[in-house]
């Protein structure tokens, strides 16, 4: 979700919530503890140099179970956001903490902002010599007569 499309949606919904592709609510009195750029440099195990660069939103809650974030207070945080760091409108990523911090993608339902898992991959399966997939076969068992124990095979 980029973030002109996290704009919009705020501004036609009265609650934000947010939760996990298992369904597992994010607690209602989380907070959106930081939003900013991520620029990612990198080189893939081809050689190539790669750009990666996402709007994050680090999503944190700790015991103020009164606190509650409204849609406007969020509009009003990227707008600050927006002018004193010129955010881009590009790709929001999404920092939660479980056992370890989880980055992920953003969709909406219609009802919650769910929190979409993200996975590696290998950038350069052409040049990093990343074996093909091989062709199961499957063998003709009528006319295999061997059986467990019968020492033909």
């Amino acid at each position: 979700m980029k973030l002109s499309e996290f704009k919009q949606t705020i501004s036609s919904i009265e609650e934000l919530n947010f939760q996990l592709e298992n369904k597992e609510p994010i607690p209602k009195h989380f907070h959106i503890t930081e939003i900013g750029t991520v620029l990612k440099t990198f080189i893939d195990c081809g050689g190539t140099i790669r750009e990666e660069k996402v709007i994050n939103f680090q999503l944190w809650h700790k015991d103020d179970f009164d606190h509650r974030l409204s849609t406007q207070k969020v509009a009003d945080i990227i707008s600050i956001a927006e002018k004193k760091l010129f955010l881009e409108d590009i790709d929001i990523e999404v920092e939660y903490q479980k056992s370890t911090i989880g980055k992920y993608g953003l969709e909406f339902n219609g009802n919650s902002f769910i929190l979409k898992s993200k996975n590696t991959a290998c950038l350069a399966e052409d040049r990093c010599e990343i074996p093909s997939k091989k062709e199961k076969l499957e063998l003709n068992k009528s006319q295999n007569n061997c059986s467990p124990g019968s020492s033909c095979c």
